[in-house]
């Protein structure tokens, strides 16, 4: 049986929205993160050293990593189903699914530590982490962002989905980042990306995985 060590408001969610896809049989143990710091319990490093989420049990198997995990379980138990059949397909679905983790998280993970910089840092030296945070991020993070977020909704102009005409798993693995550029308002003037959201968020499968993962708000 697979288990999923399900962290709330994480990338577990696509997890979970997977297995649903799949229509496989699974179990769900939950975790919460700290309301203070926002991190993972320590329980999880019980289940792998680096205490983070998704991590899934099949059997012997200890699996962490979302490429790594959606890989496996496509692989495995997919029956060639949520992964494209075309070689040409094929390259453009392993691109967006190591693209989602390599690339794109963490250029925003990177505003997100910048924002949570001006507003943590103690008010006497706030006006100069201001000026330092402000001058990378005009510099550096958001001409990046711009650049990404341009560059994905020039390929869903091109193509139904991520990796061609039909939802794959690559879509999957996308949706963290492209909700986590809606939820810090990366999507205006890109119909395409939030055509996408809608069309993902309004599948049977997510929602499933929503009522059965719980609260699920980007950070």
């Amino acid at each position: 049986m697979i288990t999923l060590h399900h962290l709330n408001n994480s990338r577990s969610q696509r997890i979970l929205w997977l297995l649903e896809e799949l229509g496989l049989p699974y179990e769900i143990k939950r975790y919460q993160r700290d309301k203070v710091t926002m991190l993972a319990p320590p329980e999880l490093k019980a289940i792998h050293p680096l205490g983070k989420s998704p991590v899934i049990t099949d059997g012997d198997l200890v699996l962490a990593e979302s490429g790594a995990i959606i890989e496996y379980l496509v692989n495995k138990y997919g029956h060639d189903r949520l992964r494209p059949s075309s070689e040409k397909e094929q390259l453009r679905y392993t691109y967006w699914l190591h693209y989602a983790e390599g690339s794109a998280m963490p250029l925003l993970l990177l505003a997100l530590i910048f924002n949570k910089i001006d507003k943590s840092a103690p008010f006497f030296i706030r006006p100069i982490a201001s000026k330092i945070t402000g001058t990378v991020r005009k510099m550096f993070i958001n001409p990046q962002l711009k650049l990404h977020f341009d560059f994905m909704e020039g390929e869903l102009q091109k193509n139904t989905w991520f990796a061609g005409h039909e939802f794959s798993a690559a879509d999957i693995q996308m949706s963290f980042p492209v909700e986590a550029a809606e939820s810090r308002g990366g999507l205006e003037g890109r119909p395409k990306l939030k055509e996408y959201l809608n069309k993902i968020h309004s599948r049977p499968a997510y929602k499933r995985a929503l009522e059965k993962g719980g609260e699920y708000h980007i950070l």
